[in-house]
């Protein structure tokens, strides 16, 4: 039995970035940027109006106030996505709107709520003129050419994870599309003679086979592309036959068959058809996993992660190793979930000298995090990771916790949808 961190290493040894792929913008969300993009052009391209107002030259307005307001002829109007010859010259304006290219001349934009127009309108006075009443400094409400992204320069840096925000600057210097690290796909395989797919009548002795579908959830969540191979049941032919149709799959997962039982195959077929790195793990839940390679015809090696059948185990041990594997194989730098410090509202006993994930609750109050156990933590207890925010990690050498200890929590989903 090794510890985490060896296992750990031995799974993250063996994977590698993937290749890189071109694809549709929007189909990039998520992904790591594989090229450097550079702007072929400033951003914006020329100066421009930061609100809807008048253009003016700053000097035209000078000690302008309520009281002592500043009249300015109106020479001209520009809309956004049009441009003006017009120019700005002293006792002269132009009216702009939002996002307009700055007039020749202008250097100032002057908000409507700080004219007279609505007052003019009320009066059926003509738009000729208008009154400022304040003064600005030069370059107030104009934003400048270049001012978000020069030319030239480096807009959206390689190894970035494309989040909504990097999407955006790749659309604003004109990319339909983006060079990503593609995508792993992961093939799903679950086993067991108990094992009945969601479509068949439940029968006695029988459960419904949810692994694949939380592990395939959880797939989707940090980016990989799921395959779910079915059911295979404890027959080494079957499982064998089942393993060679995902042998196409970046990575494959199976659940259940890992442990010492009669009928647990999965380390025979990874024994006789492939080779094992470890099998079991000082961890709980998880402690029966296990970790190898099969041989593809082309001599090609696909990696192997055996999950633990019982439902809890099987998507911690997933966020421990299968998580930051598929990071890595998209590129990413940071492998982990993020963790917090957070006061353990519960005691947890630890027996068997394990490293324990417990699944909590987590809360904010007085600037302060706390856990709670969600109940029951049994490995077969399912919906306690229905109601968790993050798995507390007890160490190895910790025999118990007590309430008002502190301890490291791993989030899980904390402020997000479940909010």
């Amino acid at each position: 039995m090794i510890s985490v961190e060896e296992a750990l290493d031995r799974v993250l040894g063996f994977f590698a970035v993937l290749e890189e792929e071109e694809k549709p913008l929007l189909e990039c969300l998520g992904q790591v940027l594989a090229k450097d993009v550079y702007a072929p052009f400033d951003v914006p391209q020329h100066d421009n109006s930061a609100m809807d107002g008048y253009a003016v030259q700053a000097k035209s307005i000078e000690g302008a106030d309520e009281a002592h307001p500043k009249i300015l002829r109106v020479v001209g109007e520009v809309a956004a996505g049009s441009t003006t010859e017009v120019k700005v010259e002293p006792g002269t304006s132009v009216r702009i709107m939002t996002g307009a290219p700055l007039p020749p001349g202008a250097d100032v934009v002057v908000p409507f709520e700080a004219t007279d127009e609505v007052d003019r309108r009320r009066a059926s006075l003509p738009g000729a003129e208008v009154g400022i009443r304040c003064g600005l400094p030069e370059g107030s409400n104009v934003r400048r050419s270049g001012e978000d992204i020069a030319k030239g320069q480096l807009a959206v840096m390689w190894g970035s994870v494309l989040r909504p925000s990097e999407l955006g600057v790749l659309a604003s210097l004109g990319n339909a599309m983006a060079s990503v690290i593609r995508r792993p796909v992961v093939g799903i395989l679950a086993t067991g003679d108990e094992v009945l797919d969601v479509n068949e009548s439940l029968l006695p002795g029988r459960v419904y086979n949810s692994n694949s579908y939380s592990l395939a959830a959880q797939v989707l969540s940090c980016g990989g592309i799921p395959r779910l191979l079915g059911v295979a049941a404890d027959n080494i032919e079957q499982l064998s036959v089942a393993l060679q149709s995902g042998l196409d799959c970046d990575m494959l997962i199976t659940s259940g068959g890992v442990s010492l039982g009669d009928y647990d195959m999965v380390k025979q077929v990874l024994a006789s058809e492939g080779d094992i790195s470890f099998w079991t793990v000082r961890m709980k839940p998880g402690k029966p996993l296990a970790f190898g390679t099969f041989q593809r015809d082309n001599g090609k090696r696909v990696p192997h992660l055996g999950l633990p059948g019982n439902p809890v185990s099987s998507m911690i041990t997933f966020e421990v190793f299968a998580r930051p594997a598929i990071a890595k194989m998209m590129g990413k730098r940071h492998l982990a979930k993020p963790s917090i410090f957070a006061i353990m509202e519960d005691s947890i006993q630890n027996s068997d000298g394990r490293r324990i994930f417990a699944r909590v609750m987590v809360s904010k109050r007085e600037g302060k995090y706390f856990a709670s156990l969600t109940g029951t933590q049994g490995s077969g207890v399912l919906t306690s990771m229905a109601k968790a925010d993050g798995l507390a990690i007890i160490p190895e050498t910790t025999s118990e916790v007590r309430p008002g200890t502190t301890v490291e929590v791993m989030l899980l989903d904390w402020g997000g949808d479940r909010d």
